[in-house]
């Protein structure tokens, strides 16, 4: 069936500068790092709406306010991290701003903001669905989700 798609995307320059470890690397991913990483949202609807849409940009302010409060400079610490009262310890001294999830990792993100953003969306309308989550740490790399 044909369809129209829209992407919004939060770039580079929006500061989500987040820092996290994969503590399961073997490589120097398990140490922390960090990037000011970049979302892609993309949209898609078999009609449009009166004003010749797929969505209005100018709803998404609480999804851009929603990824300013959980990526933007935020230690994200994944739950099993068997160092995770260490880093949960730099919060409690102020030195972090600390997030724990189930994992970390741009595949991670996408997944867990694409769960977000449907769920926002559902409250928005109904002709409009997410197709995809792209989060890029930089221009070399990406990694996605697709509910």
């Amino acid at each position: 069936m044909p369809s129209y798609y829209v992407t919004k995307t939060y770039g580079h320059e929006q500061g989500l500068s987040c820092c996290f470890r994969q503590w399961r690397a073997d490589s120097h991913c398990k140490h922390l790092h960090g990037y000011a990483i970049s979302v892609s949202l993309t949209f898609a609807a078999t009609t449009l709406d009166a004003r010749n849409w797929v969505i209005d940009f100018g709803s998404f302010k609480p999804v851009k306010q929603w990824l300013h409060d959980n990526f933007d400079h935020v230690l994200i610490v994944a739950a099993d991290d068997p160092h995770w009262d260490d880093l949960q310890h730099l919060a409690s001294l102020g030195l972090a701003k600390f997030r724990c999830t189930q994992a970390v990792g741009c595949e991670a993100f996408a997944k867990e903001i694409a769960n977000h953003v449907v769920d926002w969306l559902s409250t928005q309308t109904d002709r409009v669905h997410l197709t995809s989550v792209t989060v890029q740490e930089h221009a070399g790399n990406a990694a996605g989700y697709m509910p």
